[in-house]
């Protein structure tokens, strides 16, 4: 079933869940998912979130963390290894995501320094204003400012380096099975805050009363965009975990419970934001800017603000750290297995590396303002060219990959161990998902996402 090279994995059944639920929390859940169901309709876009999750992402999903397991390597040999044929033309997906991790992580390491920026901001008492203006101004002189644009973004690979330097077991693992606790107390702890709200009932309708008289054409295709990209598909991650998953590990059931506990965590940012935001007036489609304007608005409006304002920022900045570990970790596999090099060097290389590229996304909104290839800033561009190509891209060859060349016995023999498990019927419902109805889906997508139709 796999290959007896000798790698480090994850230790533990709990080690792999914290690890891949790291890489599948991010940002996203405490940012990116609020803004869109806010901007969307609410539980009406929630309901197709959920169904396109189901249909795309955990499938593929799954998929990957087999074809991960199976070769027992990085993105790139995986597919030298795993290909009938000789991989030649199917190294291109893992090449496609050492690119996609880069890209990625050169925008994302910057938003995680506005986040770090802003844990200390909030503590200092920067951000006790309801005024819009002033949370506006606040914002703005942090990413306009080019010296602090570029030490936060520092500060973040700094951290992410150092821990992935120390490797799979040591360094990922260790800092997840921490981490991951830690950010479902300080949800909870938010969520009740929130909902002792005056008003807050209304947030949580919002939340949960779908109208689906509110669905459109465009609430799908975001939806659709949003369940490929929220389970870390596409990017190599998921392939470079799986391939330090245990030999006994239940994919389908592990892939399950990520998946129920990403969207967890989804829900419980959702019922710490929303039923605030209701409660003091504040407009729950404000987009992007819902955690760094909006926010702070809402928690300064409450007692204990300062307190609670804190708290979601640190929140949001362990969110970020299990998403660029397992980001980095996939150029970091490729370029320490391929080329012989220690974890540590190639660390150093890859924070020195995504800083020089990363500078221009972080430099965006001050020095380089006025620099807009193809009428995009920098970070406009980086997060474009991953999020409406590469990774697209990425998917649907994954899911042709396993359809028409990896072929169902060999996925069914990673989905049941070798047949210890009894998961025929779950194998054969992921392969018919990937083969058929995913790489449409994750195509319309792409079309949707170039401005195609």
């Amino acid at each position: 079933m796999t290959h007896d090279n000798k790698r480090e994995g994850f230790s533990s059944s709990f080690g792999v869940l914290v690890a891949t639920l790291g890489s599948a929390v991010g940002l996203g859940n405490i940012w990116k998912f609020p803004a869109l169901t806010g901007a969307n309709g609410g539980a009406s876009f929630l309901a197709v979130y959920l169904l396109a999750t189901l249909a795309v992402g955990l499938p593929v999903m799954i998929a990957e963390i087999a074809l991960g397991r199976s070769a027992r390597a990085n993105a790139v040999s995986t597919f030298e290894r795993l290909a009938s044929g000789g991989g030649g033309f199917w190294q291109i997906i893992g090449w496609m995501s050492f690119a996609s991790a880069l890209l990625i992580m050169a925008f994302y390491s910057e938003v995680a320094g506005w986040v770090y920026a802003y844990v200390f901001k909030a503590a200092s008492g920067a951000l006790a204003s309801t005024s819009p203006e002033v949370a506006s101004r606040t914002f703005g002189a942090l990413v306009t400012d080019p010296v602090q644009s570029l030490i936060w973004q520092w500060v973040v690979l700094a951290i992410c380096g150092t821990i992935i330097a120390m490797g799979v077991t040591r360094g990922i693992e260790a800092v997840t099975r921490k981490l991951m606790p830690l950010l479902f107390i300080l949800l909870i702890v938010l969520c009740i805050r929130s909902l002792t709200l005056p008003g807050a009932i209304d947030g949580l309708v919002f939340l949960f009363k779908p109208d689906f008289s509110l669905i459109t054409p465009d609430v799908v295709l975001v939806a659709l965009g949003l369940a490929f990209f929220k389970l870390s598909i596409g990017m190599g991650c998921m392939l470079t975990y799986g391939s330090y998953f245990r030999a006994d590990q239940n994919i389908p059931s592990t892939a399950l419970r990520v998946m129920l506990a990403d969207l967890s965590v989804s829900l419980l940012a959702g019922i710490a934001i929303f039923p605030a935001v209701f409660a003091f007036g504040f407009e729950p489609a404000a987009g992007p800017s819902l955690v760094f304007m909006t926010i702070p608005a809402v928690f300064t409006s409450m007692p204990g603000g300062t307190l609670f304002m804190t708290l979601f920022f640190v929140l949001t900045a362990v969110a970020s750290v299990g998403a660029i570990l397992s980001l980095l970790e996939v150029p970091m596999a490729i370029f320490s297995e391929r080329l012989g090099v220690s974890r540590r060097q190639t660390a150093v290389a890859l924070v020195l590396s995504i800083a020089l590229v990363g500078a221009p996304a972080a430099l965006s909104n001050s020095s380089m303002a006025a620099f807009k290839p193809f009428g995009m800033t920098v970070f406009d561009l980086y997060d474009f060219v991953t999020s409406n190509l590469l990774l697209p891209l990425g998917g649907i060859l994954i899911c042709l990959f396993v359809a028409w060349n990896w072929g169902l016995p060999r996925l069914l023999a990673q989905i049941s161990n070798d047949g210890a498990l009894p998961n025929a019927i779950i194998a054969r419902a992921v392969f018919r998902l990937v083969q058929w109805v995913a790489p449409v889906l994750i195509a319309i997508v792409l079309l949707h996402g170039l401005k195609v139709f």
